[in-house]
C-alpha cells in the first residue's frame, strides 16, 4: 500500500518573515521559490502546511 503525498510549492519569498515560518518552510524541504517538494501525508506535514500555507501552493 503506498502512502499518499502531497506536492506543495514555495511561490512567495520567505524574506521578511517570522524565524518559525521560515524554519517551517525549510523543514517542508523547499529552499528557493518555485521549488516543489512532494512530501507524506501526515498530519504533522499538515500542520507545518497549514501554519505557512500564505507561502505555498499544494496539490493533493
Amino acid at each position: 500500500m503506498s502512502e499518499k503525498k502531497i506536492k506543495v510549492t514555495l511561490v512567495k519569498s520567505v524574506i521578511g518573515t517570522k524565524e518559525s515560518h521560515r524554519a517551517t518552510v525549510r523543514g517542508l524541504g523547499l529552499r528557493r521559490m518555485h521549488q516543489t517538494s512532494e512530501l507524506i501525508d501526515t498530519p504533522e506535514v499538515r500542520g507545518m502546511i497549514n501554519k505557512v500555507s500564505y507561502l505555498l501552493k499544494c496539490e493533493g
